[in-house]
C-alpha cells in the first residue's frame, strides 16, 4: 500500500491502529538504520527508534500531507538523533572529540558493523563530522536522499545542503587520504 492510502485508512478510527501498524513495518528498518548511522549504538539506536515511532503515533493527525511521510517521519528521526548526541554530551560534559572517539571505538567493536577496513575506516571519518554534516552526509550517500526532500527533513535550504555536503565530502577524503 502507499503512504497515502495508509494514511487514509489511518483516518478511519476503525483501522487506525492496523494502518499505524503497516507504517512502522515499512518504515522501521530505514528509521532504525539513519538513527543508527547517527548514534552507532545498537541500543540507543532501538531505544530512539522507538521513540520516533511514539512521536509519529501522537502527531500523525496533525500531519498535513504537505511533505511525503517519509520526509515527516526522517526530520523527528533526525531531531530525535540530535538531541539525543546533545544531551549525551550535555549530561556527561564531554568535548566532542571524545563523543567522536567514544562512538569510532563502538563502530570498532560492534559485530553487526560487517566491512572491511576501508569501510570501518569511512565510518570513522563520517564520526568526525560535526552532527548535521554527519546527517546530511548519511542522507545523500547512503539513503540516495534527494536535497529536495532532505530540506523537507532537515528544514534547510536545498543550497546550504549543498554547501554541507560538498564539505563533509571533502573533510572525509581529507581523512581518508591522511591529510586532515
Amino acid at each position: 500500500m502507499s503512504d497515502e492510502e495508509l494514511l487514509e485508512l489511518y483516518s478511519n478510527p476503525e483501522t487506525r491502529r492496523n494502518a499505524f501498524n503497516q507504517l512502522v513495518r515499512k518504515y522501521q528498518q530505514k528509521v532504525y538504520w539513519l538513527v543508527r548511522k547517527m548514534v552507532i549504538d545498537h541500543d540507543d539506536a532501538d531505544d530512539i527508534t522507538q521513540e520516533v515511532f511514539i512521536k509519529a503515533w501522537k502527531a500523525l493527525e496533525r500531519f498535513r500531507g504537505d511533505s511525503q511521510f517519509y520526509t515527516w517521519l526522517y526530520r523527528i528521526a533526525t531531531n530525535e538523533s540530535i538531541n539525543f548526541l546533545n544531551k549525551k554530551r550535555r549530561r556527561f560534559f564531554v568535548p566532542i572529540h571524545d563523543i567522536e572517539e567514544e562512538l569510532g571505538d563502538k563502530l570498532a567493536s560492534d559485530p553487526l558493523v560487517s566491512g572491511d577496513d576501508i569501510q570501518l575506516k569511512l565510518q570513522k571519518a563520517i564520526l568526525k563530522l560535526p552532527d548535521k554534516q554527519r546527517l546530511v552526509f548519511n542522507l545523500k550517500y547512503f539513503e540516495e536522499m534527494s536535497y529536495e526532500d532532505m530540506a523537507e527533513v532537515t528544514g534547510t535550504s536545498v543550497g546550504a545542503l549543498k554547501a554541507s555536503y560538498h564539505f563533509a565530502s571533502k573533510k572525509i577524503e581529507d581523512y581518508l587520504n591522511g591529510t586532515d
